[in-house]
């Protein structure tokens, strides 16, 4: 029996082509044909912690062409160790006859399918014209949205927002400035305004974007605030917007930025216009005017996930490599 390949963060981070990735997305929420479940979603005390972590059971299959399973675990207070906050790891297996194909490390598969999805759906929603974009968030989802978003609209500055402003400052010595500028900024509010693009990827049960500061023809991508007491936008911003998100399966079951909302009498779910399903098949155009607000709220799904795999997957076999 060969041996299983393990296709690590390394080898995912430096076989990333956005633009490809950003397609194969595309056309699998464009023909439906990835089957998944709604996740596992288990809170577990952490005593040492005082906080719950979270245990994410992800699973996905195209019958008869490959399965795969991410197994996740979220503990919001890693970073006072220097460890990311979600660690986890990826079974990619033969739909076929069932056997592993690879283990993928799913910190970086992660980050790359999340980011590609927020690209993906900023394609419909976000003005051709964006110029400019905001990252509220410092961890390791940051750049690569800034990467994702770049490969798809225009942009020319991106400002970047962490509570560590030495954090967003690292991130921006991280990027060539020639095709855009990065630039760290210790209030958000400063240009919160002014940008084309807000994109948050953060943890926070308290709302950053506050409606009562949004202009007309922004785009909101909201990837972070994964459980229901969590949310990075408030009310005003949701009634000032026209909202979208990934899927309905999750996002209106699994975070604040939904839940609470709707909870509230201030958004209904027939106000939510459309999924990517309906956006990538065409049954929905997306952005309507370069005046609307738009807001796309992603929990992620572990279809973007076996997409992934599938990619990276390809990608190992196109390389050779041997273990």
């Amino acid at each position: 029996m060969d041996q299983i390949p393990f296709i690590t963060d390394e080898f995912i981070a430096s076989h990333t082509d956005f633009k490809k990735l950003i397609e194969a997305l595309k056309k699998g929420f464009a023909d439906g044909s990835v089957e998944t479940p709604m996740r596992h979603h288990h809170d577990y005390p952490n005593p040492e912690e005082s906080v719950d972590s979270t245990l994410l059971l992800m699973p996905s299959w195209e019958a008869g062409t490959d399965i795969g399973i991410k197994i996740v675990s979220v503990n919001p207070n890693n970073g006072k160790y220097d460890l990311p906050s979600i660690q986890g790891t990826y079974l990619y297996m033969d739909g076929h006859k069932g056997m592993v194909k690879a283990i993928l490390d799913a910190k970086a598969l992660t980050a790359k399918r999340t980011a590609a999805t927020s690209a993906l759906a900023a394609s419909y929603l976000a003005k051709k014209d964006a110029s400019s974009i905001l990252i509220l968030g410092t961890g390791a989802l940051s750049m690569n949205l800034i990467r994702a978003h770049c490969d798809i609209r225009p942009i020319k500055k991106v400002f970047v927002w962490g509570r560590n402003f030495k954090k967003a400052a690292l991130i921006s010595q991280g990027f060539d400035q020639k095709q855009y500028e990065v630039i760290p900024v210790k209030d958000y509010f400063d240009v919160l305004s002014e940008v084309d693009i807000i994109s948050c990827a953060t943890l926070s049960k308290k709302p950053l974007v506050l409606g009562k500061y949004l202009k007309k023809g922004q785009h909101l991508d909201l990837v972070g605030a994964y459980k229901k007491d969590m949310r990075e936008a408030d009310d005003k911003a949701v009634s000032k917007s026209v909202v979208f998100l990934d899927t309905y399966q999750g996002g209106l079951k699994e975070s604040g930025d939904i839940v609470i909302p709707i909870q509230n009498g201030i958004l209904k779910e027939a106000d939510i216009k459309a999924d990517l399903f309906a956006l990538c098949s065409g049954s929905h155009k997306g952005r309507q005017s370069d005046n609307e607000i738009t807001f796309f709220k992603s929990v992620g799904h572990a279809s973007e996930d076996l997409i992934g795999a599938r990619y990276y997957y390809g990608q190992w076999k196109d390389n050779d490599l041997k273990i």
